[in-house]
């Protein structure tokens, strides 16, 4: 499977900075001790072009070009540097590359991404540009003009927390439909109106939280007919995530993923993955549980092979 990395691109954080960089790093030297389930290859740079395809002309000026106000650095979590403005133009090209590829091949990932909390004017909770959202617009584009017909997309964010730049680029597009199940009382305090949202109370574990996602999937379904999925895999479930508040096991995030790969290949719908959140007390937990997303995406994308399936 084919799987986009930008790691190298690093941020210039201070001493104690609660953002856990280290993880994409070390979730691609994972997966370079254990070659055969991916094909791992350095993400584009997305342009501004691609960029302004959702970020506003003077939002995506003052990041590539070091414009960003103290205030507005703040919000995003990241001191501004070059590296910054590098690593997040890269971010995005590795989802417009995954979702390319998923076109062709079934299953592509993004092994960072998931950038949900950028609005098209401003960037959130570290997060600068919206991958998912550059992505799915430029398909879409690149769609139209080589199918004549619309591309219909489905975001299924399962991070910890709700994809609130997402519903907000989104609130008014009918060709592209926002599920988010998401911590009922965690960050972002204030929560857009996905197309689906589904609050969870805090504590929630394996049973309650694959209860949910069954029935929400299931109005998923009912609502939408999709030609491409864009799956945001976070992490920080996990019972043992700093920032996530849930309870989820490592067994219950398994099955989580095992649900929406299957229920996306049984329906024939090529999926792009990203890997969003994950804050572990361990960080290695969070390798772990993105590890796992990986393999079962990798063995998804095997099926999508033998049966031949391809749209793109």
């Amino acid at each position: 499977m084919l799987a986009f990395h930008s790691d190298a691109h690093s941020l210039a954080l201070p001493p104690g900075h609660r953002f856990p960089q280290s993880k994409y790093r070390l979730l691609r030297e994972h997966f370079e001790r254990e070659p055969g389930l991916l094909r791992m290859l350095p993400a584009p740079a997305a342009t501004e072009g691609e960029l302004a395809l959702v970020h506003t002309p003077d939002y995506v000026d003052a990041v590539l070009r070091g414009h960003l106000s103290a205030a507005e650095q703040r919000e995003i979590g990241f001191p501004w540097s070059e590296s910054m403005a590098e690593r997040s133009r890269r971010s995005v090209g590795a989802s417009i590359a995954a979702a390319r590829a998923a076109l062709q091949e079934g299953v592509a990932a993004n092994m960072a991404g998931g950038t949900h909390h950028a609005y098209a004017h401003k960037g959130s909770g570290y997060c600068v540009f919206n991958d998912v959202a550059v992505a799915a617009r430029l398909m879409q584009a690149e769609w139209a003009r080589d199918h004549r017909s619309t591309l219909r997309v489905l975001v299924i964010d399962l991070d910890v927390h709700q994809g609130n730049g997402t519903a907000a680029i989104f609130r008014d597009d009918d060709t592209v439909f926002t599920f988010s199940m998401h911590g009922a009382r965690n960050f972002p305090f204030r929560k857009e109106a996905s197309d689906l949202d589904v609050d969870l109370p805090d504590g929630c574990g394996d049973a309650e939280y694959l209860d949910a996602l069954d029935r929400a999937l299931a109005e998923v379904w009912r609502r939408f007919e999709p030609g491409l999925a864009f799956y945001l895999a976070g992490a920080d479930p996990h019972e043992g995530d700093r920032l996530g508040r849930l309870k989820l096991s490592y067994e219950g995030l398994a099955r989580r993923d095992l649900r929406v790969l299957d229920a996306l290949a049984e329906r024939g719908i090529p999926v792009a993955l990203s890997m969003a959140g994950g804050y572990g007390h361990d960080l290695a937990t969070t390798v772990a549980v993105q590890v796992s997303t990986l393999t079962l995406a990798a063995q998804s994308w095997a099926a999508w092979g033998a049966t031949g399936r391809g749209t793109g």
